[in-house]
């Protein structure tokens, strides 16, 4: 295996009506599948759990091939050591959360974690005597991952795992996710539709439109590139930043420092040190050229315009460099003319301070 790729994909099959034909290179962490419903993402998924049998494929993890047809090698899936966590938990009702734990050990493949590492990974050593009827919706998703884990899983994939959940349940679970991505170093395939768990969670964003892939590359770069918004969508259009807090301000503030400068946001739990990704929507970005004075908003980022694109209908997306990293900003053609916007042009980039949401922040553990 060349260089850092964790993950070979190369898929092709023809359904009655549809056809798929993707392929993918990623390295080590969480490789997003976003698409619209329908596009192919858990076809491509259960593709490589084994469930399906494309007309051709190739699948590697970490140097291990799952299966290549011109090679005429396919793994079934009890021997490709990967761990498929649905939407549902499906859990077993008769079991403790350690019954279902225990579980897990039937498929290992060797020495793993234990019961009780696992239970503190994700936050539920103290539900392992509940059975999953006195469970939250967002435990037993952690107790499903978790039954995944103790199986020793060589790859995990994730099928929208968060899809069931309501907002609060799904801002319990992500940070439990994130820790999972960042300690454990098992390569994750996570199809979703929600771009802040992408956002989040994901290492590289394979973008799929009707069978084939639109986009892949790191998820800061592909969220950021002005030419995939009508494919993400022009309202959750955004881009992805990484901070660090450096202080907690008895005025309910937390500040953070980012290549740009420093950003502000509502009071966060994270301690002062904290690494951070926090997603940023192209919506909440306002352009002046001059430093704005006398307003309200406490997020000045100063920038240089990098690219910009108009759409067929009144709106403009500009990709603006902020240090090392990108903004977008979406804005109405008639302001880009204004001001005269073009590749190279400096401005300085508003932001408001309520306009990001804890759940575009997540944080991030370790070396990762």
């Amino acid at each position: 295996m060349r260089g850092d790729r964790m993950l070979e994909i190369a898929l092709r099959h023809r359904f009655a009506e549809f056809s798929l034909d993707v392929a993918f290179e990623a390295p080590q962490g969480v490789t997003a599948l976003f698409g619209r419903s329908g596009a192919g993402k858990t076809t491509v998924v259960d593709a490589v759990a084994g469930l399906m049998r494309p007309d051709e494929g190739r699948v590697v993890v970490d140097g291990r091939v799952l299966q290549d047809a011109a090679a005429r090698i396919w793994l079934p899936p009890h021997k490709r050591r990967v761990g498929y966590v649905f939407q549902e938990g499906r859990l077993f009702p008769h079991l403790t959360v350690r019954g279902n734990l225990e579980y897990g050990l039937r498929f290992n493949a060797g020495a793993g974690p234990s019961v009780d590492e696992v239970a503190d990974l994700l936050g539920i050593a103290s539900l392992l005597e509940r059975r999953p009827s006195r469970l939250s919706g967002g435990e037993k998703q952690r107790v499903a991952i978790g039954r995944a884990l103790m199986a020793r899983p060589a790859m995990l994939l994730m099928d929208e795992p968060l899809a069931a959940l309501d907002g609060p349940r799904k801002a319990e679970i992500l940070p439990y996710l994130a820790r999972l991505r960042d300690e454990t170093k098992v390569p994750i395939l996570y199809v979703s539709h929600a771009l802040d768990e992408v956002a989040q969670l994901a290492t590289t964003l394979v973008l799929i439109e009707e069978g084939g892939v639109r986009a892949c590359g790191p998820v800061a770069e592909v969220l950021s590139d002005p030419a995939l918004v009508p494919q993400l969508g022009v309202r959750g259009a955004g881009a992805v930043l990484s901070a660090t807090v450096v202080a907690h301000d008895p005025d309910g503030l937390t500040e953070l420092a980012c290549a740009g400068g420093r950003l502000f946001v509502p009071a966060l739990a994270e301690p002062v040190g904290q690494r951070l990704r926090l997603r940023i929507e192209a919506q909440d970005v306002m352009i002046a050229l001059d430093r704005p004075e006398g307003i309200s908003a406490l997020n000045i980022l100063s920038g240089v315009v990098t690219a910009l694109r108009q759409g067929d209908g009144p709106g403009a997306v500009v990709q603006i460099a902020v240090g090392e990293e990108l903004l977008l900003a979406r804005i109405t053609r008639r302001s880009a003319r204004a001001l005269n916007l073009a590749a190279g042009v400096p401005v300085h980039t508003v932001i408001k301070t309520v306009s990001v949401a804890p759940g575009d922040i997540g944080a991030v553990h370790g070396g990762a």
